[in-house]
């Protein structure tokens, strides 16, 4: 006889993360199952800090929206039979407009336009890809993967994927117009 596993909700880990044995951790949920992420390492917070600056001051400069940190979760899959999806990326952009201050009181409800990861050492290929393809499913007009070891970035949209070289320039395309950047920038912070 099989035994069925418990599905979490949304709202049962927004109550499991504020608890004080979670205090520390960071989860996620994946169609109803508790992912517990590893602390990143240095070097990979130091990537994704000078990427939220980046991205934060061009956004506020231009007026196009609001940035958010890594620990903030987005409700990407409410499903009625408890198969809830919520995802922190380290770094989120979030369109002008299509945030109101009722949102902002639990799991942000919407995908965000702009998902940005940075590959730690703890992550496989098949966890970046399941990650990618839920942002993209719920809606992500574009997401960034940062890869310190060969120093690259791959773009990914919902029409294909391109890899950028260290030597090249990541640009925002139509998610956050105007916005460019080298990535050897990017990663320059990686003594």
């Amino acid at each position: 006889m099989a035994v069925e596993q418990k599905l979490y909700t949304a709202a049962d880990l927004w109550e499991m993360s504020h608890l004080p044995e979670y205090a520390d951790k960071r989860l996620e949920l994946v169609e109803g199952e508790i992912i517990e992420m590893n602390p990143a390492a240095g070097g990979h917070g130091l990537v994704v800090s000078k990427l939220d600056r980046l991205i934060g001051v061009f956004a506020e400069q231009n007026q196009l929206g609001e940035t958010t940190g890594a620990e903030t979760g987005f409700l990407l899959q409410k499903n009625p039979i408890g198969k809830d999806t919520v995802r922190a990326p380290d770094v989120g952009f979030i369109a002008a407009g299509r945030l109101s201050s009722e949102m902002l009181k639990g799991y942000i409800p919407l995908a965000p336009d702009l998902a940005v990861e940075v590959v730690s050492e703890y992550d496989t290929a098949t966890e970046i890809i399941e990650r990618v393809s839920d942002f993209l499913r719920a809606g992500t007009r574009m997401v960034w993967v940062f890869y310190p070891k060969p120093r690259t970035a791959v773009v990914h949209t919902p029409y294909g994927s391109r890899t950028i070289d260290s030597d090249g320039v990541l640009d925002g395309g139509d998610v956050l117009p105007g916005f460019s950047v080298p990535v050897s920038e990017v990663f320059s912070v990686l003594k």
